[in-house]
Parts: C-alpha cells; structure tokens; sequence
C-alpha cells in the first residue's frame, strides 16, 4: 500500500471524479433578469397554470425556490417555454411579495398552516340562509381570517328565498360589512350578479364558504359561461353540500375588469396561525383605547380598558361586544 509523506506531490494524489463531475458548488444563483411576471391562476399536483401575457401558461417550481410554494393569486416570475402550446412546460423562478394572504389551519390544534390565496383585496364569505342553515362562528372566524391576512370583507346571504336575513344583519350590523342578499330567481335572471359585481369591480375577490351556500353557483354567474365549474345539491339527509369544488381557481370577472377566486368548500376554518393582537386592528375606534390595556392584554379580561373606553362614551358597547365575539371564536368550533 502506497503511504504519503509530509510533502506529497498533488499530482501523486487520486482524485476520483463525483457523479455530477469536477465543476465546484457555488451559492450564487442566476438572477433571472429575462424573466416574465405572470400570475397564478390554479395548481393541480405540482402544475401550475399561470396568466401570462393574456395566454395560460403550464409551469412548475424551479428547484432554487426550495419549499417556498405558490399559491392562487402569486405574482411570479417565469422562464422558459411561454408560448402556452401543448406539452410545454416554463419554470417558475421567483416569488413576488405578497400584499395580503388568506391562511387557515385544518383545526385550532394544528400547527401547519395552508395559504388559501394570496394577492387577494377582498373576501366574500358565502353563507345560506336556510338549507343548510347559517353558521355564525364559521363566519365569525372567516372574518377574522380576513382581518388579519389585510383582506376587507364582504358577506354574500344566498337563498332569501328560504329564510330572511334580518337576524344575520342584526348579529353582523355593528361591523360595518358591506353585505348582498340574493336569491335563487335573481340569480337565474341575472339581477344578483349584478348586484354582487359591483362590490367586485376592479378588485381580485376570493369566495368562501362551507359546502352547499350556493358560492360556486354564484360564481359561475358572474363569469363566462366556458368557465364555470360543475356544482352539487344539498344532501337532504344530512343538510350538507357535496364537495364540487377541489381547487382553488381564479377567472376572470365578466362585465367589469376584476377577478374572482372559488375556493373549494370549508367545514372547518382553523386559526391557530392568528395572533390576537391583530384583530383589533379591524376596529379603528376601539384601537386608541387599547393603549391602557395591560401587556399581553387578550381584550376579554377584568383589566382590559376598553370597558372603561367605551363607558366614557368613547365607542358603541355593540362594538366591543363584537370585537370579543371574534377573539373568543378562536376558541370555540364552529358549530358550538
């Protein structure tokens, strides 16, 4: 057996080449100057079909990007194959910043969040009015979901037909949300996409709502006609929705620039990813009476100032009533 000395020769020494070859590892990482920005409309197992220059381009996640995902709504920058023919593939390269995100847990209990959407400006919250009935608390935390991912509201109260809305608005009316009430003989002439379009205008709104509201019946209603997607009936047994619905899907809005984003349907709406401490935010005239609040104040404590706030008259008792309605939803399930 051969033995080196002190003083070898690197020419004695056996280099044995690795599979990938002798070229060196590098952290610098091509800056993708050529890239072209695109949006993502949808993601199917690892595909993402991107809006590029008016044409639906088919990519995937380029390796460098690591496990940063895209969601519905990224702004990404992509290279490659743009033509948007058969069987071509672009690679997405970057992720643009976010100006607003829609996340949910699977459970108050669960750790990993799922980003829902991202880029959204509004949230319309999809609920029946009978057939299934309304569920408050799922609602309660889809606004607080809203809230803390920069998203305004907006509640859509389907099948007014079956039920009126005067308890929902009652229960909802000291938030200040922009509401629509439809039924199902304004949808078929055409009188409650109307309506709803107005609050969508120039605007990319994400739809949301438990199975069987009607939310992609809405939706197909408000775009054109080669774009909707197939719905579902009630189940008149359990009064529960079949899932129609399996991804999310942005499409363009009909009639007016702007865009609407069906999401699959929700039974549960976990908040485990949201701090508290944001929610306030939502209440522009409860915030200043927050600044005598102890530390770490959850607003629903013998110490908290803003009873004293709204005792000198400062804001609607109502407000404040709602305010802690919302934080305790993270602690209670919806059906609770």
């Amino acid at each position: 057996m051969r033995r080196y000395g002190k003083h070898t020769d690197e020419d004695d020494i056996r280099i044995r080449p690795g599979r990938r070859g002798s070229r060196p590892r590098t952290n610098i990482r091509p800056k993708h100057e050529n890239a072209v920005e695109g949006m993502v409309l949808t993601v199917d197992r690892g595909r993402l079909t991107c809006l590029v220059d008016g044409r639906t381009v088919v990519a995937m996640k380029a390796r460098e990007l690591g496990r940063k995902a895209a969601v519905v709504g990224d702004r990404v920058a992509l290279v490659g194959d743009l033509s948007g023919k058969k069987d071509t593939l672009a690679r997405i390269v970057r992720i643009e910043e976010r100006t607003s995100v829609l996340r949910r847990t699977a459970d108050d209990d669960d750790p990993y969040e799922r980003v829902v959407v991202a880029n959204a400006d509004q949230l319309a919250i999809v609920t029946a009015l009978a057939d299934p009935e309304p569920r408050p608390r799922l609602i309660d935390r889809c606004l607080v979901a809203a809230y803390d991912g920069g998203l305004d509201p907006l509640l859509v109260m389907t099948k007014s037909d079956l039920a009126p809305p005067d308890k929902l608005l009652e229960l909802y009316g000291t938030l200040d949300i922009p509401h629509v009430v439809i039924n199902r003989e304004e949808l078929e002439k055409g009188d409650a996409a109307d309506r709803v379009r107005e609050h969508l205008a120039g605007r990319i709104t994400a739809f949301v709502g438990h199975s069987g509201v009607g939310k992609t019946t809405l939706v197909n209603a408000l775009v054109a006609e080669e774009r909707r997607r197939e719905t579902g009936r009630v189940n008149a047994v359990t009064g529960r929705g079949r899932h129609t619905t399996t991804s999310a899907l942005a499409l363009p809005l009909k009639g007016a620039p702007g865009w609407v984003v069906d999401t699959p349907g929700v039974r549960s709406f976990g908040l485990a990813h949201v701090d508290p401490s944001r929610v306030i935010h939502a209440f522009p005239d409860l915030e200043p009476g927050t600044e005598g609040c102890p530390r770490a104040c959850s607003h629903d404590e013998p110490d908290c100032a803003l009873d004293e706030w709204v005792a000198e008259g400062h804001a609607d008792p109502a407000r404040l009533h709602s305010l802690r309605r919302l934080l305790a939803s993270r602690e209670r399930k919806e059906g609770d």
